[in-house]
């Protein structure tokens, strides 16, 4: 398996289930209530639109969606372990810390 597969399959795993990374979102997408966020956090698990426009790297780590009348944009981050600096080699769990953030478009 290639690093960038497993890179994708890591980001993957933490869009769809919030496994494997911390998730955090921004104050304006909490400002929405907990309804909103969670039709968020669900249309975000399912978003599958990737293409060479917004994955270059085929690392499925940045998404942009519409949930209401909001667009949105999901980002993953790789970080060592101490959240200090990035990771060494994203493809390794074991030296990684994978944060996904939700934000309003307007907040990126």
């Amino acid at each position: 398996m290639t690093a960038t597969v497993r890179i994708r399959a890591l980001n993957d795993d933490l869009r769809r289930n919030l496994s494997g990374g911390l998730a955090v979102m921004t104050p304006g997408v909490a400002a929405l209530g907990p309804e909103f966020v969670q039709r968020a956090i669900n249309s975000m698990a399912a978003f599958d639109d990737f293409h060479n426009g917004n994955d270059p790297y085929k690392e499925h780590d940045l998404g942009i969606l519409n949930v209401d009348d909001h667009q949105l944009i999901f980002k993953i981050c790789y970080y060592d372990k101490s959240l200090t600096s990035h990771s060494p080699d994203p493809s390794d769990p074991t030296v990684t810390e994978r944060v996904i953030t939700l934000m309003l478009a307007e907040e990126y």
